[in-house]
């Protein structure tokens, strides 16, 4: 065997293992430094309202409290005292200068994905430069009034791949398919992924959109 050879393998097999393990410990990292993230805001928090209690440090309890403060949040949030009183506070956010943008935007987008007005389910096709080459995007708007544009237009959000950034494209709605037989989510992960990431042909079946 060459040297040229015994490199060439020895990068292959490098490749094959950075392949295997790349995606494990971005996965890891990610979750860890979410963990961590989350389980030190307790401590200080403590700290600072129960300074005998400084030496505080048990890993894992800031994290589950957070997540227990959350669920009980969503829980007691359907009560209608407390319904109102977040409707409330949403409504002086919404209107405080300065503050209304951050608040909105950071709302909008949670709600884009998990609320009751989600905007990201509606996977299609759609020709931007030119009409035989498409992209994958979600219509959120189909209707565009206030931006005098007629109802043969949509607004239709189209994500960058190996981001969760995007572009905000108006297009005539004869330039726009429906991708009918695959997710909504898996439409995100392809074209997210630039298009490596395989479909899961059961739960296209099972789930179409």
């Amino acid at each position: 065997m060459t040297s040229r050879n015994w490199i060439k393998n020895i990068l292959g097999v490098f490749l094959q293992g950075l392949i295997i393990l790349a995606p494990i410990v971005i996965t890891i990292w990610a979750l860890t430094s979410l963990f961590n993230f989350v389980d030190s805001i307790l401590p200080d928090v403590i700290e600072k309202i129960f300074p005998e209690f400084s030496d505080y440090n048990l890993p894992g309890v800031g994290f589950i409290v957070a997540i227990l403060i959350i669920l009980l949040v969503g829980y007691v949030s359907s009560s209608f005292i407390v319904s109102k009183l977040v409707e409330l506070f949403d409504s002086v956010l919404q209107k405080t200068p300065g503050i209304k943008i951050i608040y909105t935007t950071v709302k909008d987008f949670f709600e884009a994905f998990a609320g009751n007005k989600r905007k990201f389910d509606k996977a299609v096709l759609v020709a931007i430069e030119a009409p035989d080459v498409w992209r994958i995007g979600f219509v959120t708007q189909e209707a565009l009034a206030e931006f005098g544009l007629n109802d043969d237009y949509v607004a239709v959000y189209v994500p960058q791949s190996y981001a969760f950034a995007g572009h905000l494209y108006f297009v005539k709605k004869e330039r726009v398919k429906r991708i009918t037989d695959i997710g909504s989510a898996d439409a995100m992960k392809f074209a997210i992924s630039g298009g490596v990431t395989n479909i899961d042909e059961d739960t296209a079946a099972r789930d179409p959109k």
